[in-house]
């Protein structure tokens, strides 16, 4: 049975007059996305100078790689923008592609080497360097393959009259920005509780390339020549094989409060790691990486959700004085079959997740729980669609489809909240909707990858077709001339402010690097 943090709240919320109160959600998507040549090779070519300065613009830019392009939509209150945003930035990007495409999925297909994968360049600042360096020692702790995935991330917060009303109503013995913050850290324990909805529901990445796995042995079968893949699984960039790596296992990073978060990530980025320092941060004058610790800054912690704070000093420091301002959901896979990776309903269902996650008893997360969470996980991105799976409650194996019946349960009440908020039934019929997935485990993305995957002759010709028609369906959808003009004075901007940066006088890079960590 559902229990929440603060009933009366509930109640509170569920009423007509207070549900307006959620209309102002803030909400915004990160997409990545890989540029790939007509061969379906990972392009070569330098970041377009048509798409702007990739340190500068404020909504396109590169993640890992020079070819790999990252999409950011600015926050809106507005449930439709974020998508609409999205959808301008790949008809104007696509339109500046000369003979590549966007690859339609997350995982990537014809890689070479490590180093024929190019590292974002982002000028010769100190800003700029610093930036590439931290790539550079990914790519030398993890491989630079790893660093080819793509996903995107929900960005999500609730307004200031939102945060009041919860906390009247809730007697809450911290005010202010203390309560705002462990509040959200009590969604965060939540997420990790049940954040597997998200990979069975729209994991779509049941199968790589060969050529992703550089000749190393693989327990996944083979699909057909020159594809692997999980007969069940929903999200291999999810697994041990893709973004979430092994590496970091031993990372502790506590989420029980903000004090106990920023403290374990200040540890990581100052405790030096012995197999790190083997590898060097230094070759003379080059640098391999920022420093030797367990993390370089607090950004190479990979998880699945994370607090944030806007702000011009490192994550740890904002959100040690400033506390939580949004948090950032990374668990989304990028939909092969649609242009933009991202379908309506994910925001949709994440809206709803999130809610109940905030609301819902959130008692701190014991090391025991903790595994839990993560087998289940590894469960739902390995084997989620397997019949009779099963997942962990207490230590105790319970079916899989009765325990993600009971959480849709557990969401409709806040299903009809944001109804009411926003007038109609959109929120409702979106999870009734989903809801079928559950018991009709080949209707999801994952399965429907997989099968146009076997169809077609191979992950590789699935994503090559997809990549093909989407770029070009892109190109083909002209945008209007006020929104045309606004992205060529971005990009006249961005261009401008990289050269006044690149202009501005700099102090050395090792006193700039130290006092970044200062």
């Amino acid at each position: 049975m559902l229990k929440f943090t603060c009933c009366d709240a509930v109640k509170q919320f569920s009423e007509h007059a207070a549900a307006p109160l959620l209309r102002g959600i803030t909400r915004g998507y990160e997409r990545e996305c890989l540029r790939v040549d007509r061969s379906g090779t990972l392009a070569q070519t330098p970041h377009p100078l048509t798409l702007g300065s990739k340190l500068t613009h404020p909504w396109i830019t590169t993640d890992y790689s020079e070819a790999l392009l990252e999409f950011i939509t600015p926050p809106s209150q507005d449930p439709a923008f974020p998508l609409q945003f999205l959808r301008d930035i790949h008809r104007y990007s696509a339109q500046q592609l000369q003979g590549e495409y966007l690859w339609a999925g997350s995982m990537p297909c014809v890689l070479s080497t490590d180093q024929a994968i190019p590292i974002a360049d982002y000028g010769p600042s100190n800003a700029a360097r610093f930036k590439y360096v931290y790539r550079e020692g990914l790519g030398l702790r993890y491989g630079r393959q790893m660093q080819t995935i793509a996903g995107a991330h929900y960005n999500w917060s609730l307004p200031a009259d939102f945060w009041l009303a919860l906390q009247d109503c809730c007697c809450a013995k911290n005010v202010g920005q203390a309560f705002v913050s462990e509040r959200y850290f009590g969604l965060i324990r939540n997420f990790l509780r049940f954040g597997w909805l998200i990979p069975y529901l729209f994991g779509a990445s049941p199968a790589i390339c060969e050529s992703f796995l550089r000749g190393h042995p693989s327990d996944l079968p083979e699909l057909v020549p020159g594809t692997r893949y999980g007969p069940y699984a929903t999200s291999l960039r999810m697994s041990d094989l893709g973004y979430q790596n092994r590496a970091q296992a031993n990372l502790h990073i506590s989420v029980n409060s903000l004090a106990e978060y920023t403290q374990a990530l200040e540890a990581a980025i100052r405790t030096p790691d012995p197999y790190y320092e083997q590898l060097g941060v230094r070759d003379g004058d080059h640098w391999k990486q920022l420093n030797a610790n367990l993390l370089q800054t607090e950004s190479e912690y990979y998880a699945g959700i994370r607090p944030k704070r806007v702000g011009h000093d490192r994550p740890a420091k904002a959100l040690q004085r400033d506390g939580v301002e949004y948090i950032e959901m990374r668990l989304f896979d990028l939909n092969p079959f649609i242009d933009i990776g991202i379908a309506p309903e994910q925001s949709t269902f994440a809206d709803v997740l999130l809610l109940m996650c905030l609301f819902r008893d959130s008692p701190p997360i014991t090391s025991r729980e903790q595994s839990e969470n993560d087998e289940n996980k590894h469960r739902i991105v390995n084997y989620g669609r397997q019949p009779g799976l099963q997942l962990l409650v207490h230590n105790r194996e319970q079916p899989f489809r009765s325990l993600a019946h009971e959480l849709f349960d557990d969401m409709q009440p806040f299903a009809d909240m944001l109804d009411a908020a926003y007038g109609g039934q959109r929120y409702s019929s979106t999870m009734q909707g989903l809801r079928t997935r559950i018991d009709q485990p080949d209707s999801t993305p994952s399965a429907q990858v997989l099968e146009a995957a076997r169809t077609q002759g191979g992950f590789f010709n699935f994503g090559m077709q997809m990549a093909r028609q989407h770029t070009q369906a892109l190109q083909a959808q002209a945008l209007d001339a006020a929104t045309t003009a606004k992205f060529v004075a971005s990009v006249k901007d961005s261009l401008q402010a990289q050269q006044k940066i690149d202009a501005a006088e700099q102090g050395s890079f090792e006193a700039f690097v130290a006092q970044y960590f200062a």
